[in-house]
């Protein structure tokens, strides 16, 4: 049933080689076996909500052996954005590492994938960057899985595009992703993903429009 699902759903299971659709699917089954996915104003979450958000996850962290993000054991799903009492607004999704959650819309998530032109905007890879990022500094059994290095290189590069952000050749990350240093990971993430092409072009451009700042 798993298999079928991400036939029919996943693009990126669908470009991967046969022994590569092997590992997604294992790691795609010891994450939803690992995690309590709990529905809101909704009475059961389906295999499907289960394989294409755990699918996203395994997306993220496939090169990455070992790493389950482990540390969000919970998945809470609302049929809608839901409107939070805190912020006094309507959200698509959230990453609370107090509570080890990750909060979704079903059909924002779904909308991300629907879409017939890939716009760098996708809810579920969004997320999932989020929790990568913070499990990566969590203690547990997956910690500081990334190269220190490299993360330092991005962020100093995203608070470079930022800076230079509101001229006219530099708009290919939408101005959320200025926030701050975790929102500009989690935009380059759905880009990486999204639009990768466009991606390593647009780099190459900030690179040389910077070279002359």
């Amino acid at each position: 049933v798993y298999r079928e699902i991400l036939v029919k759903y996943f693009p990126y299971y669908n470009k991967l080689s046969g022994n590569d659709k092997s590992r997604f699917e294992q790691k795609l089954c010891y994450i939803i076996y690992s995690k309590v996915f709990i529905p809101r104003n909704f009475e059961c979450v389906t295999d499907e909500m289960k394989v294409l958000i755990a699918a996203t996850a395994v997306q993220l962290t496939f090169g990455l052996n070992g790493v389950y993000l482990s540390h969000f054991r919970r998945i809470l799903i609302y049929p809608n954005d839901y409107y939070s009492s805190i912020t006094k607004k309507f959200h698509k999704g959230e990453v609370n590492p107090a509570y080890g959650m990750i909060v979704l819309s079903w059909h924002s998530f779904v909308l991300s994938y629907l879409k017939p032109n890939p716009d760098g905007v996708n809810l579920g890879i969004h997320e999932m960057a989020h929790a990568l990022r913070l499990e990566n500094i969590i203690r547990n059994d997956e910690y500081q899985f990334f190269n220190e290095g490299l993360l330092e290189q991005l962020d100093a590069y995203g608070r470079k595009v930022c800076d230079i952000h509101d001229h006219e050749q530099v708009r290919f990350f939408r101005p959320y992703a200025c926030a701050n240093t975790h929102e500009f990971f989690a935009v380059a993430i759905e880009n990486f993903f999204e639009r990768p092409q466009e991606l390593y072009k647009e780099s190459q451009g900030y690179i040389m429009f910077c070279a002359h700042c």
